[in-house]
C-alpha cells in the first residue's frame, strides 16, 4: 500500500501552503497529492479563497516533482468534456507524465445552481460521466475524434499534444453499481466513496461487489487499483493525537467522542497504530489511502509523523 494526501482547496488553502504540502508529502514517502474540484465551501464561504482544482494542478505540475498530481476527483459537469480531455493531456505533459486523471458524476448542488450549471438527477449526471469518458479516452488515443452522445458531442475534434502516458491513468471515485461499472470500464483505478468511516466490513462487501462487476464486464478484477478515503488526527505522540483530535472537533462543533462515533475508520494515535490499521485495509485489497488530514492546518506536522512508516507499508 501507498498513501496519498488529500487537499480541499474550498478550506482555505494558499497555494504556496499546497505547494510545501506536496513537498513533504513527497520527501516522507508519499505518492500521490490529490485535490478536490469545488468552486467555494458553502454559503457563508464569502472570504474563504478557493483555487480551482485544474488551475491548482497547472501549477502544481511546473512547482513540484516526483510527487503525482490529480482531482480526486473531477466534476465533469463544470467543463466541456473535450476541453477537459484537452486540460488534462496539457497537464499531463507539462508535468512530466505526473497527472492521475480522477473524475466523477458530480454532487455539490448549491454549487452548480450558484454557477448557473443544471443540476439534473443523478442517472443523468452518471450517463454524462459516461460520454465525457468516452470522449476524453478518443481524444487522448485519436487523431481526430468524433463522438456523439445523448448529451454531449464532438467532431473531428484535435487534441494535440497528446498525454505523455499511454495510456493516462483514470481514477473513477463513487460507491454506486452503475459508477463501479464505468470504472470496470473505462479506469485504471476505482477510489471507494463510503463516507469517512470506511468501516473494514463496509469496504469488504463493496470490494466483493467491484470484483463480480469486473467479471461481468470480462476484466480481471486483479487489474483494478483500490484506493479510499481515510481521515487522520495521527500525532508524533499518543497525547499529541489526543490534542489535533479536541481541535477537529471543537472544529466540527461537536465532541471527540462523537467524532469516533462518526467516523470509526479515523486514524489515530501515534504512527505505528496507523500502520496497523492501514495494513488492515491493505489486506482487503486496498493499494492506495487517500487521507484527509484533520484538523485543516494540521497536514505538514501528520505527513511528517507518518514519514516513519511508508516505507514499512510498501514491504
Amino acid at each position: 500500500m501507498d498513501l496519498g494526501v488529500q487537499i480541499e482547496p474550498q478550506f482555505g488553502f494558499a497555494f504556496d501552503d499546497v505547494v510545501a504540502i506536496a513537498n513533504d508529502a513527497r520527501a516522507a514517502g508519499f505518492t500521490r497529492l490529490w485535490v478536490s474540484d469545488h468552486l467555494f465551501n458553502d454559503a457563508d464561504a464569502v472570504t474563504t479563497d478557493c483555487l480551482e482544482a485544474w488551475s491548482l494542478l497547472a501549477a502544481l505540475a511546473v512547482k513540484t516533482e516526483g510527487i503525482r498530481i490529480g482531482a480526486m476527483v473531477t466534476c465533469q459537469s463544470y467543463r466541456n468534456p473535450a476541453l477537459l480531455a484537452k486540460i488534462a493531456a496539457d497537464v499531463d505533459v507539462i508535468s512530466g507524465g505526473r497527472l492521475e486523471f480522477g473524475v466523477g458524476a458530480g454532487w455539490k448542488d448549491f454549487e452548480y445552481r450558484a454557477y448557473g450549471y443544471p443540476f439534473p438527477d443523478g442517472p443523468t449526471r452518471v450517463t454524462q460521466l459516461i460520454e465525457t469518458l468516452e470522449i476524453c479516452t478518443r481524444m487522448w488515443r485519436e487523431k481526430r475524434a468524433t463522438f456523439h452522445g445523448k448529451h454531449y458531442r464532438i467532431d473531428d475534434a484535435l487534441c494535440s499534444p497528446k498525454p505523455t502516458q499511454k495510456p493516462l491513468p483514470i481514477w473513477i471515485g463513487g460507491s454506486k453499481p452503475r459508477i463501479m461499472r464505468a470504472a470496470a470500464r473505462y479506469a485504471s483505478a476505482f477510489n471507494f466513496n463510503l463516507g469517512t468511516s470506511a468501516q473494514t466490513e463496509t469496504l469488504k462487501t463493496a470490494m466483493h461487489q467491484m470484483d463480480e462487476i469486473c467479471r461481468g464486464a470480462q476484466r480481471d478484477p486483479s487489474t483494478l487499483l483500490r484506493s479510499s478515503f481515510l481521515m487522520s488526527t495521527v500525532g508524533s505522540t499518543s497525547a499529541r493525537s489526543e490534542a489535533l483530535l479536541n481541535e477537529f472537533a471543537k472544529q466540527q462543533g461537536t465532541t471527540p467522542a462523537k467524532i469516533l462515533e462518526q467516523r470509526p475508520g479515523l486514524l489515530r494515535e501515534t504512527p505505528e497504530r496507523a500502520l496497523s490499521r492501514l495494513r488492515e485495509y491493505a489486506v482487503l485489497g486496498i493499494a492506495h489511502a487517500n487521507i484527509m488530514f484533520q484538523p485543516y492546518g494540521s497536514e505538514r506536522e501528520q505527513i511528517a509523523a507518518l514519514g516513519s512508516i511508508t516505507a514499512k507499508l510498501r514491504s
